[in-house]
């Protein structure tokens, strides 16, 4: 911790400033906000109420009017700061509202009506968080199987991602075959290919073998990736072929090989692309909104679409499910990491 202090506190001019110590803190704290300000601003939007978020100018923090109990009056009654004629102010609670003109009266002497000016008030406010936003989500509607199906989805299509495109940058790198580059430039190619222009093959294929409305159809067509073999082929290219020569001598077969020894020390390049791998599947949303067409089979991003009607969006419930899916791809980014900082400089002989 004091090693830290340190080097933050620490002056290219001594103790006082320099103008590097100045644009240097500039340069780190707008990165900062560039980078974090927008999740901050997203989750604390996810406990506003829907006539919060409908404010302008928004604030960051999710303010609610302060409501009261007034005899005479069934429901509570919103409050507000109102500006009297006379120039002083006072709390009065709402009424009713008639066009720019609202009807309010004094919680402590609710026998008057009096008219203020909608101009003329201010909300008085407090800090509240709708946890409603998250709680109703899981109990009125299938958010569950959603996150299940997605879970489901994002494990098994990364695992077959490393397996397949593990095996076709081991075979790419260590063997010595006719075409192999012209291999290498066929798949790279695919990378210009937009997904627009294969969606109708795709699709048919995807029918014809009767994947059609099964996650397993999510899964399947998007394992092998161009850009998952160019990352693994051009880490196994610094692996020593020494050692695969040696474990050869030694009467260990192909499998054992790339299972024994090259995947261990693809590890660092595996943690990549798992991360890659579970991005793109985990905030997929066109392909499986065009697979899957029964409500029980969506993942989260197509099922967050049912709060999006054609006349009314339920921002509230968006901003808090997309909060929660954001959370699976941090946690997994922060348990891989390790493995990316960590032996990336290795060699593999010792």
């Amino acid at each position: 911790m004091g090693n830290a202090r340190g080097f933050l506190t620490r002056r290219k001019g001594g103790k006082g400033w320099h103008w590097t110590d100045i644009v240097t803190w500039v340069w780190l704290i707008g990165g900062l906000i560039v980078m974090f300000g927008p999740a901050v601003w997203l989750t604390f939007s996810s406990f506003k109420t829907p006539a919060a978020l409908a404010e302008f100018p928004p604030s960051i923090l999710p303010y609610v009017t302060q409501q009261v109990k007034v005899d005479g009056y069934e429901k509570p009654l919103a409050l507000f700061e109102a500006k009297m004629p006379d120039g002083s102010t006072q709390v009065l609670a709402e009424v009713r509202r008639v066009g720019i003109v609202a009807q309010m009266v004094d919680p402590k002497a609710p026998g008057q009506i009096i008219r203020v000016n909608i101009a003329d008030r201010q909300p008085v406010r407090e800090i509240a968080f709708a946890t409603e936003n998250y709680t109703k989500p899981f109990t009125q509607f299938d958010f569950v199987q959603y996150l299940w199906n997605s879970v489901f989805v994002t494990v098994t299509a990364t695992l077959i991602t490393l397996i397949v495109n593990s095996m076709a940058a081991f075979a790419l790198s260590k063997y010595e075959f006719k075409g192999r580059n012209a291999a290498m430039l066929v798949i790279l190619a695919t990378l210009m290919v937009p997904l627009s222009v294969i969606l109708v093959p795709l699709y048919s294929i995807i029918s014809t073998v009767g994947l059609f409305n099964n996650l397993w159809g999510v899964i399947l067509p998007t394992v092998a990736t161009p850009t998952g073999v160019f990352i693994l082929r051009q880490y196994m290219l610094t692996i020593p072929d020494e050692l695969i020569d040696a474990a050869r001598m030694d009467k260990a077969s192909e499998w054992q090989i790339y299972w024994r020894i090259i995947l261990p020390l693809t590890a660092p390049a595996l943690a990549v692309l798992a991360i890659f791998s579970v991005v793109w599947r985990w905030n997929d949303f066109l392909w499986p909104l065009i697979v899957l067409s029964r409500r029980e089979l969506y993942t989260l991003q197509v099922g967050l679409s049912i709060y999006s009607g054609e006349l009314n969006v339920q921002w509230h419930y968006i901003l808090a499910m997309t909060v929660v899916t954001m959370i699976p791809v941090v946690l997994v980014f922060i348990f891989l990491q390790r493995f990316i900082t960590t032996g990336i400089a290795g060699s593999g002989l010792k």
